[in-house]
């Protein structure tokens, strides 16, 4: 399984190659600690952000390997959005990310 440091890089070069997010995002991983980004800057900093996706680490790497479906997760709570708007304005985007998890 993946770690938060795995993570963390994973995402960073993601976003070094591709387009920086439109939005600040922090991935709340549910005491395993955070993944915050901002631009093309991904942090483990546990600081302010325009969408805050709560989801345990366990469940992000279900969710890049297509183990877990994101409405499944949402309706189950599993994982949680912060600004559900921004969240689907973003979809692309988090998914993107989310495939980083696998």
């Amino acid at each position: 399984m993946a770690t938060i440091e795995q993570l963390t890089t994973r995402i960073a070069d993601t976003l070094k190659s591709g387009e920086p997010l439109s939005h600040v995002v922090k991935i709340d991983l549910k005491g395993a600690g955070f993944i915050h980004i901002d631009g093309t800057q991904v942090t483990n900093r546990d600081a302010p952000a325009d969408l805050v996706v709560t989801i345990s680490l366990d469940d992000i790497v279900a969710l890049g390997r297509r183990r877990l479906d994101p409405m499944t997760a949402l309706m189950s709570r599993r994982m949680r959005m912060s600004n559900m708007g921004l969240a689907m304005s973003m979809q692309s985007q988090i998914q993107t990310l989310f495939s980083q998890a696998a």
